[in-house]
């Protein structure tokens, strides 16, 4: 495995020692490359030759952004870095980050953090019809409340992603798990994990509304804002060169930490 070098420096405070996620997202380009990259493990390869078109490209997509993530938190080469096999929320190289993945409709973004789980979730702004529909099925009575109070579908918004990266850094699915975190009043945040030091924070950022939920030491609660990146788009072959990041301006939304509650 390469190490460290000036070709592959670390993001700041990164190198294994790193507590603050990063954060790194990229658009896709929609094209394919004649042959699938020979980077891809043999367990992405398997999953690659059954998808098509876009699926295919976000696939592709997605698995680039990793390892540019992984390289720069790391500080070694993106051909260094790849996931564990099954789903990808763990590096086998190099070792010990944990990483959650989420693209939408052209859009991926990739989070990393050094010794602890988390969860991202991706959604485009405007996408939200019939939410109160989702929100009297899965929902808390608490949550219907004031959602159909404020009768905000940004609120609601906001509430499912949170609950998505919730569930991906509990490493549960959707199913039977939506009221695991309730999202109160004012995004007051209540799980179901005592004692894990969780938190969440939200932007706004190409259009899409990002949340993330990762765990910090409780004495750095609440912590630093995480570091996030637009990278450019991979080269039309995918090739693992490192592509220049863009110039980035975005405000956070909320950092709340999610406390605990009986459920």
């Amino acid at each position: 495995m390469a190490g460290s070098s000036n070709d592959f420096s670390p993001d700041p405070g990164a190198a294994g020692t790193q507590q603050t996620p990063v954060i790194k997202l990229c658009h896709q380009t929609g094209q394919l490359p004649q042959l699938a990259p020979d980077w891809l493990t043999t367990d992405e390869q398997m999953r690659y030759r059954k998808l098509h078109g876009a699926r295919a490209a976000e696939f592709l997509t997605s698995r680039w952004l990793m390892r540019q993530a992984l390289s720069r938190a790391g500080a070694v080469s993106p051909a260094s870095c790849w996931p564990v096999k099954g789903r990808p929320t763990e590096s086998a190289s190099p070792p010990g980050w944990h990483l959650s993945l989420s693209h939408s409709h052209g859009l991926s973004a990739c989070s990393v953090q050094y010794g602890s789980a988390l969860g991202i979730d991706i959604e485009p702004s405007k996408r939200h019809p019939q939410w109160q529909k989702v929100v009297k099925r899965w929902f808390s009575s608490v949550e219907q409340e004031w959602l159909f109070q404020e009768d905000d579908p940004l609120a609601f918004l906001r509430a499912w992603t949170l609950k998505e990266a919730w569930l991906k850094a509990t490493g549960r699915g959707i199913a039977g798990n939506l009221q695991t975190l309730e999202v109160r009043r004012n995004f007051e945040l209540y799980g179901d994990r005592p004692d894990q030091n969780w938190q969440a924070c939200a932007f706004y950022a190409e259009g899409f509304l990002c949340t993330l939920v990762y765990r910090q030491n409780a004495s750095d609660l609440p912590g630093p804002w995480p570091a996030i990146t637009l990278l450019e788009p991979p080269p039309d072959d995918y090739s693992l060169v490192r592509v220049p990041s863009l110039d980035t301006d975005w405000e956070p939304l909320f950092q709340r930490r999610i406390r605990s509650m009986s459920l």
